[in-house]
């Protein structure tokens, strides 16, 4: 089923085109809304869109991908057209996202991190079963947080000098 996003949505929305761009906007979203920035691991991005008065954002890919997120050992399926609505640490009304549970493909319809604790993150899917994740377990070490890392190790001491008072 295509994703059809109305016209008078479609005129409010920012709109880029091609796979690089389309990551760095869906990074922006996630960090614009405190996610982790793993959360959505598409591939191939044609479209991605953005209307920020009302937090939709859709995005087209080539093809449907699927990633595995290891650290908790789930497989996941996106569509080539995922859409939902993005505030505060939420993702709702999500559409093009499935999540393999057992022997089954689910669609997941909500992602969220409860303000008081933004370490973890709960998925839920039709029918309002939840399953909670720690949030560090989609998230992507980027350049910047490896040196941030770097940065922040304290200095090997290969020498000592005693000073006498």
């Amino acid at each position: 089923m295509a994703l059809v996003i109305p016209e008078e949505l479609k005129a409010k929305a920012e709109v880029w085109y091609g796979d690089e761009k389309g990551q760095e906007r869906i990074s922006f979203f996630l960090r614009e809304v405190d996610m982790p920035n793993g959360l959505l691991s598409v591939k191939d991005i044609i479209e991605c869109g953005y209307v920020k008065e009302c937090g939709f954002v859709w995005v087209k890919q080539k093809n449907k991908s699927e990633h595995k997120f290891e650290k908790i050992g789930r497989l996941v399926s996106y569509a080539t057209e995922i859409s939902a609505y993005v505030e505060k640490h939420k993702i709702r009304k999500l559409t093009g996202v499935k999540v393999k549970e057992l022997l089954l493909w689910v669609n997941l319809v909500e992602i969220y991190a409860d303000d008081l604790r933004p370490d973890r993150i709960t998925f839920k899917i039709i029918g309002g079963l939840s399953k909670t994740f720690p949030a560090s377990a989609f998230v992507i070490e980027t350049k910047e947080m490896k040196e941030h890392r770097e940065v922040e190790k304290p200095k090997e001491i290969k020498e000592a000098i005693a000073v006498e008072e």
